[in-house]
Parts: C-alpha cells; sequence; structure tokens
C-alpha cells in the first residue's frame, strides 16, 4: 500500500491540527523506528519508512500542507504539474518550451533553484570602558545549526545519495495549464531542488544540518562604541542541505563607568576642587583613562561648571589614529565646618570687598589658603 493511499496525518501519528514542533517530533521518532538500517531484510519497514517520509516531505511545508488539506492527494497527481510523464503533462512542457523561446525563462523551465544560504545571527556582548579604550581578545560559546559531519551536509544517509524528483523530473518546478496560458510554480515536493531524499539521514533527519554548541575567538579593536558590529563570516547558521553558512554579528555595548562619561571619541569627568585652588588658582593630577596621571591647570578665579580640556587624553579612534579629547569640569566645593581662624578671615575678605578687586589680597590670600590647609590636615 501507497502512500498516496493513507492520510498523512495517520501515516505520522499525529492530529489534523498539529503545529510543526509535534510533526517533526513524531515523524523523527517513527523515522527511528522504521529506518531501514534497524531492520535489514523487512520490506515491510522500508515500505513503511518511505511513505512517513514522503507524508513528512509533503507537511512540513506550508504551502503543499495546504493543498493537501484542501484537496488531499489529488492535489499532487498528473495534471497538477510535473515534467517527467507522458499525455497531458507532455502537452504542458510543450506549451511552456514555446514560451520559454518567446519570452524567457519567465515562463520556461527556469531550472532548479540554488540553495539558500544560512541565516545570519546576532550576539550581544558588554564591554568596560577599559576593555573598549584598550581593546581585547575574548572567547563566546553559542548555540547554532551547523553542518552534519555524517552525511556531509546532503541530508542523505551515508552511503546512499539522492535521486530526481518524480514530480518535476528534475528541473525544481512544475507547470500547469490555464486556458492558453502555462502557469508555472515551484515544485511542491522538492521545494525547487530537483532532487529527493529517499533515505533521510539519520544524525540530522534529512536536514543536512544538525544544532551543536561553538566556541569563537572575538577580537574586539581599540575604540569601540555601543552600537558598533563585528562581523564573523561564515560563523552564522548552517544552509539547509549543504548551502554556505550564514554569518554571526557581535553587538557591542558599552557599560557606563563611575568616572567618565563618554561621547564618541570625547571623555568628560568631573573635578572637586578646593574653595582656595578656585580663587587662586593652582595644577591638580587626575588618572586618565590609560591610568596615567593628567596634571591640568586651574586658572585664577575659576567657576562650578567651567569646562578645561585635554587634547589627545580620550578614547582612541576607532581603526584609525590619533585619541580624542579629555574633558575636565570643574565643581567648586564649598566648605561646611571652618575653624575659627577661617571665619576670621572669611569676614576680613568680606569686609575688604570692593566689587572684583581686595586691597592686599595677596597676602590675605596665602593667609586664606594656609589657614585651609590646616583644616584638610
Amino acid at each position: 500500500m501507497s502512500a498516496t493511499e493513507i492520510d498523512y496525518y495517520e501515516l505520522l501519528e499525529v492530529e489534523r491540527g498539529a503545529d510543526d514542533k509535534v510533526i517533526k517530533s513524531s515523524y523523527r521518532r517513527l523515522a527511528m523506528r522504521y529506518h531501514p538500517d534497524k531492520n535489514p531484510g523487512c520490506d515491510d519497514s522500508e515500505a513503511r519508512f518511505k511513505q512517513i517520509s514522503e507524508a513528512y516531505d509533503c507537511l512540513k511545508d506550508p504551502q503543499k500542507r495546504a493543498a493537501y488539506d484542501r484537496y488531499g492527494h489529488a492535489a499532487f497527481q498528473q495534471g497538477m504539474g510535473g515534467g517527467g510523464g507522458g499525455g497531458q503533462g507532455a502537452e504542458f512542457g510543450d506549451i511552456g518550451d514555446i514560451f520559454e523561446s518567446i519570452f524567457g525563462s519567465a515562463f520556461g523551465g527556469g531550472g532548479r533553484q540554488q540553495a539558500r544560504r544560512g541565516a545570519d545571527l546576532r550576539y550581544d556582548m558588554e564591554v568596560s570602558l577599559d576593555e573598549a579604550f584598550r581593546g581585547k581578545s575574548t572567547e563566546i560559546t553559542i548555540e547554532v545549526s551547523q553542518g552534519c559531519e555524517p552525511c556531509h551536509g546532503t541530508g542523505a544517509e551515508p552511503g546512499t545519495s539522492k535521486r530526481n524528483c518524480n514530480m518535476c523530473a528534475g528541473h525544481g518546478k512544475v507547470r500547469a495549464q490555464q486556458g492558453f496560458f502555462v502557469v508555472e510554480r515551484t515544485c511542491p515536493t522538492c521545494h525547487g531542488r530537483g532532487e529527493v531524499i529517499e533515505k533521510p539521514c539519520r544524525s540530522c533527519g534529512g536536514e543536512g544540518r544538525v544544532d551543536k554548541a561553538q566556541t569563537l575567538q572575538v577580537d574586539i579593536p581599540p575604540g569601540v562604541d555601543s552600537g558598533t558590529r563585528i562581523r564573523l563570516s561564515g560563523k552564522g547558521e548552517a544552509g539547509p542541505f549543504g548551502a554556505p553558512p550564514g554569518d554571526l554579528y557581535i553587538f557591542l555595548h558599552v557599560k557606563p563607568n563611575r568616572v567618565f562619561e563618554r561621547e564618541g571619541t570625547t571623555l568628560l569627568t568631573r573635578v572637586p576642587i578646593t574653595f582656595t585652588t578656585a580663587a587662586l588658582g593652582g595644577s591638580i593630577e587626575i588618572p586618565g583613562i590609560d591610568g596615567d596621571p593628567i596634571t591640568v591647570d586651574i586658572p585664577v578665579g575659576i567657576q562650578s561648571g567651567k569646562q578645561l580640556r585635554k587634547r589627545g587624553a580620550g578614547m582612541p579612534v576607532l581603526q584609525g589614529r590619533g585619541r580624542g579629547d579629555l574633558v575636565v569640569e570643574i565643581s567648586v566645593e564649598t566648605p561646611t565646618k571652618l575653624s575659627a581662624r577661617q571665619k576670621e578671615l572669611l569676614r576680613e575678605l568680606q569686609a575688604t570687598e570692593t566689587g572684583d578687586e581686595c586691597p592686599g589680597s595677596k597676602g590675605f590670600f596665602d593667609r586664606l589658603k594656609d589657614a585651609w590647609n590646616d583644616l584638610k590636615e
């Protein structure tokens, strides 16, 4: 009894409303049970294996399944297409050949479809600001479809081979006549490949690929920023039936830093200074992103919020030369606890202030600075 005489859903032991995951799981279970290698010399098992393979080939394809649900096995009988038989099918082929000679492959045979490459994949990775500054090499482990080793991605059981599709005679397309015109569509049996697998590989179930964990090295160059994308060519999902794999894209996200804020290659940091340093000026040292100290000159009378720029002390230019700038924003600290001497000096300053000038301010500020240092100690 052939599969065309038995309901495909009954063959796979699933309900008509079963989803793709249930159908695939049931097919793999039955394929393992009736596979010829597990039942050597048993013609019934081999026949059953071919039946369930034919049923799964139909139900795993949404378009073919929809046609089967509506028309049953009649959807795939001679006359609905096929280029290998005689009679009406041959007549369709002759008319199609005429259209092909006039209009080209849009109305003619067109040939088999090329196997599509595997899907591209995305991996999100977080790095610190220091790692973004220096760059680093790291390893990641991902679960991804890879070519099946036993069948070398063909999907056929080792020692066996594919055969030409009977429905389309290996062309990958079938034709149906509608009045004077010939309509051509992708073969629903082989999905345009022109070949079918009689004995699917036991390792991959005929898919030509299996999910495996693979460890990859990722080299992160100095200067990357959030949104930087690194492409690993050929490390994406394996293509079906030996088709080329897709690519893997690493999307980087730079974590916030408690000292520096970043805008492109420019770094911003906020530095507190004392009241006397703001008034008298001077210089301070702060740590740079590379760990080396940076000297910042403070002009006399600087105010809170004033920004000072240090050229070439920022982030490196990605895949370029040089570095951006470091912007130092000054924050003048107002004292909350004063000694009696400091209060006396501040009152003296308050009494002698006339506009922007303070008579005798140099000696006064020296005394004020000494008092301030005493407070700090």
